[in-house]
């Protein structure tokens, strides 16, 4: 749930996307006056060469040199002498798959230059970073090269180059913020899907998985337990599940660095986004009651739901509410901003401010806002006569908690504190692990359908079992009929090439058997769960850690290894994301100045203000600069950016690296502070 940086979290799929397994959504937002600004930046498009090709439908392509991939619908594709360049239906966005002849490229350098002169000659771009990535996909070798951006150009400009024997394919990326973020599903649907001529990808298909034995278990155990102490994540808590039993459940590390209080099975974690497919649960249980049908439009079930665009408002059904298939687009900075003076039914009327950015059902955009509705709708239809945050917490405790036996999970968040329960923590800007603040994660709280709620790894499994039990408990009682659980599986909108999304959960298909999952993202908090229905065995891995990130990916494959006898990757990918974390770290520290820059501090005014993010006010504490905006505080670095603007960037761990841009508008002194497609404007005074 937890929202991307300034720096687009788009990039950061698709370069996992290019180098790993497709990862999981971030997967990780007070009515406003004026609306944000929605950003659409332009970039050039290269001459073409000859008609572009419009897609109608998802489409395979060949390069010159045998590389197979897939083209997205509504795409162009225009074939230039060794190039297909790709364009997005917006303007702004463009890829290009490049061969370089066999033998003509000594290395990876050699073939990002060769492509980058073929499709864009006189490319001078500084290189940021260059890391190199596991052999993966039928690729004998891949290296990713980020190059530097200022902030005001919004844009992402990535090349990955691919070698299969002597031949090189290169991708290039050259693409507006804004519309990365829209399209990021179909950019990886291209990375995904691209291969070298002849490569049979591996499938666990028709295999047999073993079962989870000691010694399998242990395999699985120590690798979260290796990877903990790479990662640098204090503790986390690990079941798995076989044939309806719970073969292993525990907790590894400690609770709090710097305390002797270890994790256990009852230690309680955030498990943010993960509560969304709870939610939807609970929509299942209304739909089998018949207080609610999939196919019912939501203004019947709650006459008040608006969203910014009438047309759309109309065509949302209950079903959609989950779906991130509507086009809205993820709006995180202003319920994290103003959650202080934000209330469930306040987040209902922030979605009358939101506008979609691409056409319903078109692709995948995840918005937490629109996620909440979901529960807040079920709650007005369960309690119609109490607040909604009251009425969601009471039906969640008695249709869903409740009769799961999940007796402590709670959205309670106060209550959490009091009890076993682990810290959230982050890393610094230079890279040291650190307890974080609380603070940020009661931001959640008024939209917590979507992400509020706190439970323990053992009464997850009880709700990890009803998934594989399709609908029925432990004692053979049915809590949701098997057609309503399912249908919340049933795809809606699809990201990159294996993977669909349906109402709050996952089904990805990459290694030839169906995996239903979620992710769960909050500020010091990373969490996943994951089923093969086919083989009856279900995994979670909940962590305290923003690093935990890292593990969520290799533990999933990991498992599918373990049970399939599959290629032995899960270990590498870790180190890998390692070694590209720190130096990606280093690369950032480079031109960051802390404490900030006094002179440039002193140029600041004393107060700011956003009519969508609210008060932001700028204090000194010996040294250092701090940017105060009443629902959190946060140290600020100093950046000068390769166009001689200067940005303001925020230290505190979970927050670290949010940029806000020095400017001048109107005569006034202002912030300027991005996500990938709005743009919010802080003004002196």
């Amino acid at each position: 749930m937890r929202p991307g940086a300034t720096r687009s979290v788009v990039l950061a799929s698709v370069l996992v996307a290019a180098c790993s397994s497709p990862p999981e959504p971030v997967a990780p937002v007070a009515p406003v006056a004026p609306p944000a600004t929605v950003i659409a930046p332009a970039a050039t498009a290269p001459p073409a060469k000859a008609a572009p090709d419009r897609l109608a439908a998802d489409s395979p392509r060949v390069t010159a040199g045998g590389a197979s991939f897939t083209a997205p619908s509504g795409w162009a594709v225009t074939t230039q002498p060794s190039l297909l360049v790709l364009d997005t239906p917006e303007p702004d966005a463009h890829l290009a798959v490049f061969d370089a002849p066999a033998g003509s490229a000594g290395d990876a350098d050699a073939a990002v230059t060769a492509a980058w002169a073929a499709y864009q000659p006189g490319f001078k771009r500084p290189l940021k970073l260059a890391s190199p990535r596991p052999a993966r996909e039928g690729w004998d070798e891949r290296r990713v090269y980020e190059y530097e951006t200022s902030p005001n150009e919004r844009l992402e400009v990535v090349a990955v180059a691919l070698r299969h024997g002597d031949a090189w394919t290169v991708l290039l990326i050259d693409a507006a913020d804004s519309t990365m973020e829209k399209r990021g599903a179909a950019v990886q649907l291209v990375l995904g899907s691209l291969r070298p001529r002849g490569y049979a990808r591996e499938t666990f298909a028709g295999k047999k998985a073993h079962a989870l034995d000691a010694e399998h278990i242990a395999e699985i155990t120590g690798f979260v337990t290796a990877s903990m102490a790479g990662l640098g994540i204090p503790g986390a808590a690990l079941a798995l599940i076989e044939n309806g039993k719970v073969v292993y459940e525990g907790g590894i590390g400690v609770r709090e660095l710097g305390k002797k209080a270890r994790v256990d099975k009852d230690t309680q974690f955030a498990i943010a986004s993960n509560t969304k497919g709870m939610t939807t649960l609970l929509l299942a249980k209304l739909v089998d009651e018949g207080k609610l049908a999939w196919d019912e439009p939501v203004t019947k079930a709650y006459p008040g739901f608006k969203l910014g665009d009438a047309d759309t408002t109309a065509r949302v059904l209950v079903e959609h509410l989950v779906c991130a298939c509507t086009g809205l687009p993820r709006q995180d900075m202003e319920w994290i901003f103003e959650y202080g003076k934000m209330t469930p039914k306040g987040g209902m009327d922030l979605l009358g401010t939101m506008q979609p950015t691409s056409k319903f059902g078109e692709v995948f955009q995840y918005s937490n806002v629109l996620a909440a509705a979901g529960g807040w709708v079920a709650a007005h239809v369960v309690y119609p006569d109490k607040e909604l945050g009251a009425a969601y917490d009471e039906a969640m405790k008695k249709l869903v908690f409740d009769p799961l036996g999940m007796k402590n999970t709670t959205m309670d968040l106060a209550r959490v504190e009091k009890g076993n329960h682990a810290r959230p923590h982050a890393e610094d800007a230079d890279g040291k692990a650190t307890v974080a603040k609380m603070a940020l994660n009661h931001a959640v709280v008024p939209f917590r359908p979507a992400g509020g709620a706190w439970t323990s790894v053992h009464e997850m499994t009880r709700y990890v079992q009803l998934e594989l039990s399709r609908g029925l408990l432990p004692d053979g009682k049915r809590l949701i009929s098997e057609k309503n659980l399912l249908a919340r599986r049933a795809p809606h909108v699809t990201i990159g090439e294996n993977t669909t999304y349906g109402m709050g959960l996952e089904v990805d298909k990459t290694w030839g058997v169906p995996m239903v999952h979620h992710g769960g993202s909050l500020f010091g908090y990373k969490s996943d769960w994951l089923i093969f229905p086919d083989q009856g065995v279900g995994a979670i891995l909940l962590t305290n850690s923003d690093n935990g990130g890292m593990l969520l990916r290799p533990f999933a494959r990991r498992v599918a290894e373990v049970l399939f006898d599959g290629r032995p990757e899960a270990i590498e990918d870790v180190a890998s994301r390692m070694k590209s974390h720190a130096a990606e770290l280093t690369k950032f520290r480079e031109r960051l100045v802390v404490p900030a820059d006094p002179t440039e501090a002193g140029k600041l005014a004393a107060h700011y203000r956003s009519p969508e993010l609210g008060e932001l006010a700028v204090k000194k504490e010996g040294a250092a600069t701090i940017f105060d905006v009443g629902e959190f505080t946060t140290p600020v670095g100093t950046r000068k950016n390769d166009d001689g603007t200067l940005s303001f960037v925020t230290l505190e761990p979970t927050l670290v690296g949010v940029e806000l841009v020095v400017g001048e508008r109107g005569g006034k002194r202002v912030l300027i502070l991005r996500d990938a497609q709005h743009e919010y404007l802080f003004t002196e005074g």
